[in-house]
């Protein structure tokens, strides 16, 4: 990666190249997210928790085994909403002093000066897309700041348990998906009102039910690689 702070002057010419298997950049199973994003992410994505030392990293499941993703095709991302953790890219958040910046990668394999979309416009303003990306960045900062508190409310009131989600295959065996957290909906619906009604406070309250709303599109993923492997 080759950070550089973003600015009209030196990256006029930058392009952005279409997202599609042939080029995108290796891309892992599952994309780390924030809570403000659960809502947009649910109708498309599982959203479980990876364990991440003493705490808990959401992440938006994109396929059933370690690698895998069943959205990118060679024509686009087949979903409607497309992962802020993607989406963001070629940007990074960067600092000047105490100052919060945007910073572009130059090595971002989806930059190009001969083809895809301007990120600036001719007389120097940020292009549409660039606009669109800088939003998403700065969301998914103010997220993270936001993140250490939600997690922490579930820990308090262990909203979350170990998943394990069995996958049949055509030779009959069986593959579990494994090494994730869900939302306990027993132990969610159990909470006593007060407990409720500081999670609403707090704005913890609709994540939670998304996340937990998500959870059906485990079967989701199952049928989407069936019918990818014909």
């Amino acid at each position: 990666m080759r950070a550089a702070l973003l600015n009209n002057l030196d990256h006029q010419a930058l392009r952005l190249r279409p997202l599609t298997r042939q080029s995108a950049p290796a891309l892992p199973g599952a994309l780390p997210t924030v809570p403000a994003e659960f809502r947009l992410l649910q109708a498309h994505y599982p959203i479980l928790f990876q364990a991440a030392g003493d705490s808990f990293q959401p992440v938006a499941l994109l396929g059933l085994e370690q690698g895998q993703n069943l959205f990118l095709t060679d024509t686009g991302w087949d979903a409607a909403h497309l992962p802020w953790a993607l989406e963001r890219q070629p940007l990074l958040v960067g600092r000047e002093g105490s100052q919060a910046v945007v910073h572009i990668d130059l090595d971002h394999p989806l930059l190009s000066e001969r083809e895809g979309e301007p990120l600036f416009l001719p007389h120097g303003g940020q292009a549409p897309l660039l606009e669109r990306r800088v939003a998403v960045l700065q969301a998914l900062h103010q997220g993270l700041e936001e993140l250490p508190g939600f997690i922490e409310a579930l820990c308090r009131l262990d909203l979350l348990e170990p998943l394990h989600f069995d996958v049949d295959q055509p030779d009959g065996s069986v593959r579990r998906l494994s090494g994730y957290h869900g939302i306990h909906e027993e132990r969610l619906a159990a909470l006593p009102g007060a407990a409720v009604a500081a999670l609403h406070e707090a704005g913890h309250w609709l994540p939670i039910a998304m996340a937990l709303a998500s959870l059906g599109r485990l079967r989701d993923l199952v049928e989407r690689e069936a019918r990818q492997r014909g």
